[in-house]
This record gives structure tokens, C-alpha cells and sequence, in this order.
């Protein structure tokens, strides 16, 4: 019977050992999908950043084009007006 109760003490000792691996390999899981949801939302914040980049990016990009106008406009009559005043000056002089 000590045979007997022996090879069960053993058999419960194996089966405590399996437990306490599983116990490990769940933690083990437990912990990598905390990483994954860490990164995930880590990506996610990293998206919407990247949008409100782009679009402050379209933002800047609008007001260079407006800018870019405005400075051909006023270069333009700078330039309308510059002629306009040497050609008046060349016919006062010349009559």
C-alpha cells in the first residue's frame, strides 16, 4: 500500500508540476496581450496624430497658395506701376 500511495504522491507531484506551467504560460500570455493593447492604442494615438498632421499640412499648404498669389498680384502692379512712372517721367522730359 506505501507502493501504492507512493506512486500516487508522485503522480499528484507531476500533475501539480503541469499546473504550475500552465499557471506560468497563462501569466505569460496574460502579460503579452497587456503588450499588445499597449501597442495597439500606442498605434491607434500614432494615426490620429498623423492625421491632424496632415491636415495642418493641407492648412499650410492653402495659405502658401494664397500667399503665392497675393505677393504675384502685388508684383505685378509693382511692376505696372514702375512702367506707368518711367513712361511719364520720359514724356515729360521728352516734350
Amino acid at each position: 500500500m506505501s507502493e501504492d500511495n507512493g506512486a500516487v504522491e508522485q503522480r499528484l507531484g507531476r500533475i501539480e508540476d503541469k499546473m504550475d506551467r500552465m499557471a506560468d504560460a497563462l501569466v505569460a500570455i496574460a502579460r503579452f496581450e497587456e503588450k499588445m493593447d499597449a501597442y495597439n492604442e500606442y498605434r491607434q494615438n500614432s494615426w490620429e496624430r498623423m492625421n491632424k498632421f496632415s491636415s495642418k499640412l493641407d492648412a499650410i499648404e492653402k495659405a502658401c497658395d494664397d500667399n503665392a498669389r497675393t505677393v504675384s498680384t502685388i508684383n505685378k502692379l509693382f511692376w505696372i506701376i514702375t512702367t506707368a512712372a518711367i513712361a511719364l517721367m520720359v514724356k515729360a522730359y521728352m516734350f
